[in-house]
């Protein structure tokens, strides 16, 4: 934070003489008064070797001290490296490294008079001086990393080129224009110092004219344009570069339409009109095509990091949906089974979970939510929190199963929905269970038969009315449920052919004596067979479920009378 001139100390200005030549008179202002690269700096050195703060000069004792701000090349007053040193009239301060500015402090009666009394270099409107502005411009490009620091670059050699004495860079903000640097010759602007209305300027811009240059003759009144604005604010030079919008390398940069113009360069000058001879509209066109650059390389970098961030977070994302399904799966007992998940992006809308409800009862779920995404993870979290703690609600499958069908269609009205399967399994082999618009679910006996469980209801969250039934069926010794989710079914070889439930159902015909983990393995070797290795283009869960009763278990119940269970189908070997 700058600190006002204290009481006391005189009046005191630099003078700067700068690598291309230049030489101009800078009142120290507020202090602390900051040297170095940044473009926030009261006075920025362009060049690459320069600290980004490199010294600062500050008062102590009603003089002017000199610091040097941890620099990598340090600070020299009269040839000696200093940290910290007063500062006398005539003292010449410099940087620690040869052909760059040149500084000499004074109190500002005495600098005002050298600078009258001393050679005049070349004038900075010279061809030779608007080349080395150029040349600090792909200097600031070289080394900064700050957007606002080469932009600053460039409005300061725009400046030099057209010996204009304040400058500004906008750009497009909806309707306006939004100023993004401001310079001067003295250092940095403030943005309400441009004064010039931005819809004057917004205007020029819209006529998509490649170059604009306005000399002003104060002793004319100004007509209904709004150059009245411009005699009022007595500028005697205006000059406005319009920056294209730089779409790829490949493209053309051109100026079509308006729409292809991200803002201007504008400068102006209240002592005299601007120099464009020398080739200076050729400098100024290629110092308005590497502003354009320098943004469109800025946002294709904000975008890279926004994407990596996003990446980031569908990592953790993805770690964390990773982590709801089971842990371990029983691989031993009455009750086993396997389970596997794959998304097809990084997080998905399937969901699996099988837990015990009690020492004789196992349930499990297997849910597709329609979409995929993070949208739809979202909701198969919700799913799977609401499946948990189902057991503890005492609630009815039937019950648990309507308010869920119920809870979604309020939350989402109706535009996401989610096919499952629900059931339970007892410890005598009874099956209970619900199939809400799921594919078909496999019951494999240990010879090889296979029948169906089909959807006995409609999906979750898509019609207020719907009821769900609980089927009740019963698993011998051996039998295996084969839950899978359409991403299986659906998955495409090379000529856009699906696996189906008929290459599922002969995969598990083939393998009737396997375990769970067995019949799992085998199923999604035959789908990625089948699909040449190729990316799903939809989420791939699978889930089986092995019934071994131990020996004596008594059986239950026979099933309810009129309670229909799905007949055999028996498969032929492939």
């Amino acid at each position: 934070m700058t600190e006002p001139r204290r009481e006391g100390l005189a009046p005191a200005a630099l003078t700067v003489k700068s690598p291309a030549g230049g030489k101009q008179r800078l009142p120290i202002g507020s202090l602390p008064f900051r040297i170095g690269r940044h473009g926030d700096n009261e006075l920025v050195l362009r060049d690459s070797r320069a600290s980004r703060l490199h010294a600062q000069i500050v008062s102590d004792g009603g003089a002017y001290v000199v610091e040097d701000l941890a620099s990598t090349y340090g600070v020299f007053v009269n040839g000696t490296r200093v940290t910290r040193s007063k500062l006398r009239t005539g003292d010449r301060i410099e940087f620690g490294f040869p052909d760059s500015y040149e500084i000499t402090f004074g109190i500002e009666k005495a600098v005002a008079a050298a600078i009258q009394e001393a050679p005049q270099p070349p004038s900075t409107s010279s061809g030779l001086a608007k080349l080395r502005a150029t040349l600090e411009v792909a200097r600031a490009l070289e080394s900064s990393l700050s957007t606002n620091e080469v932009l600053a670059a460039v409005v300061d050699a725009a400046l030099t080129i057209t010996s204009c004495e304040r400058g500004f860079l906008l750009l497009r903000k909806g309707d306006d224009l939004e100023i993004r640097v401001g310079r001067s010759k003295g250092g940095p602007l403030a943005p309400g110092e441009l004064q010039v209305p931005t819809r004057l300027l917004l205007r020029a811009l819209d006529q998509r004219k490649d170059f604009l240059s306005m000399n002003f003759d104060p002793s004319r009144e100004g007509d209904a344009s709004g150059e009245r604005s411009i005699y009022a604010l007595e500028l005697r030079s205006v000059v406005c570069v319009p920056l294209v919008r730089v779409r790829t390398a490949d493209e053309t940069v051109s100026m079509p339409s308006a729409e292809d113009t991200a803002g201007l360069l504008y400068m102006d000058s209240r002592v005299r009109h601007a120099d464009l001879s020398s080739g200076g509209r050729e400098l100024l066109t290629t110092l308005a095509l590497e502003a354009s650059t320098v943004l469109e390389n800025a946002r294709l970098l904000e975008e890279l990091w926004a994407r990596k961030r996003t990446q980031e977070e569908l990592r953790i994302a993805r770690q964390i949906q990773q982590s709801l399904l089971p842990r371990s799966l029983p691989t031993e007992g009455w009750f086993r089974a396997a389970a596997s998940s794959i998304p097809s992006l990084q997080v998905g809308g399937d969901y699996v979970d099988i837990r015990p409800v009690n020492d004789t009862c196992w349930a499990t779920m297997v849910a597709d939510v329609s979409g995929k995404g993070v949208g739809a993870a979202l909701l198969a979290a919700l799913l799977q929190g609401m499946f948990v703690a189902s057991p503890y609600t005492r609630l009815t499958i039937e019950d648990m199963v309507g308010r869920v069908n119920r809870y979604l269609l309020e939350r989402t009205g109706g535009e996401q929905y989610a096919t499952a399967f629900y059931c339970t399994l007892d410890l005598d082999g009874g099956l209970r269970w619900i199939n809400a618009g799921h594919p078909p679910v496999l019951v494999v006996s240990a010879n090889g038969q296979i029948h169906h469980l089909s959807a006995n209801g409609t999906p979750l969250g898509m019609l207020p009315e719907a009821i769900y039934t609980v089927i009740e069926s019963r698993l011998d010794a051996g039998d295996k449920l084969v839950i899978c989710t359409d991403g299986i079914l659906e998955s495409e070889n090379g000529e856009r052919a699906t696996f189906g439930l008929r290459r599922l159902r002969h995969t598990a015909a083939a393998h009737p004596g396997a375990s769970s983990e067995e019949l799992l393995a085998a199923i999604l070797a035959a789908v990625n067979e089948f699909t040449g290795g190729r990316a799903a283009a939809d989420d791939v869960t699978l889930a089986v479920i092995e019934y071994q009763p131990p020996p004596g278990a008594s059986a239950g119940p026979e099933p309810s009378p009129g309670v229909p269970e799905a007949p055999p189908v028996t498969e032929p070997r492939p």
